[in-house]
């Protein structure tokens, strides 16, 4: 009888545990939970890969949900080598459905640079109020887009070539020589090694 008592006992225990994990977990799992959707834009060939997956991984962690587009909308390889299956086409983009616009870097983003879709896609963003980031090389496509004019902001750049720098001042931005640089609703990155806190700031600004 008294085995068959402990034994209860112990099953209601152990029920009452699994009960409180589970509501544990459903509440953290509402605190990440968030209505916020970003699209990040990388090149066809050429993306920085740790800009894009940890940027991504970021905002994952916060509950963002993530479009990734690019020109075609079907694969894009990175700077490695690597290749990843894309949502959408730029064209496709309707920026009224997304809180944040994300340019990553590496050698193939300056093919959005001097593209008038994308020129104007930046701007719309900036005109209805959405988060814009760029890293890496990418703030060249925001300066090019005219949207810098009289922002601070930081660009990729090393010791032998400071083109991307003066892109940016020729556009009327303010450079700053820092890792993360925020300028209102604009958020511009150096490089590989910003992306984390890149990410981070444009969590923070979501959030706000």
């Amino acid at each position: 009888m008294r085995s068959k008592i402990f034994l209860c006992f112990a099953i209601f225990l152990t029920l009452f545990f699994l009960s409180g994990c589970t509501k544990i977990e459903k509440k953290k799992n509402m605190e990440n939970s968030t209505d916020k959707k970003a699209v990040i834009v990388i090149a066809d060939e050429g993306f920085q890969d740790f800009e894009y997956s940890e940027t991504r991984a970021v905002l994952e962690k916060a509950g963002i949900v993530i479009t990734t587009a690019d020109l075609k909308g079907d694969q894009a390889i990175s700077k490695s080598g690597d290749t990843i299956k894309v949502d959408k086409k730029i064209e496709d983009v309707e920026i009224k459905n997304f809180d944040a616009l994300v340019f990553i870097g590496g050698p193939g983003a300056l093919e959005y640079a001097e593209n008038k879709n994308v020129h104007q896609l930046v701007q719309q963003a900036i005109s209805e109020g959405k988060i814009l980031g760029a890293i890496c090389i990418a703030p060249e496509i925001l300066a090019k887009a005219g949207v810098l004019s009289g922002k601070k902001a930081t660009v990729w750049t090393d010791e032998f070539d400071k083109t991307s720098i003066d892109v940016l001042r020729a556009n009327g931005a303010e450079y700053i020589n820092q890792t993360v640089v925020a300028d209102g609703k604009i958020i511009t990155a150096n490089g590989p090694v910003a992306s984390s806190e890149f990410g981070q700031k444009i969590v923070e600004l979501l959030n706000q």
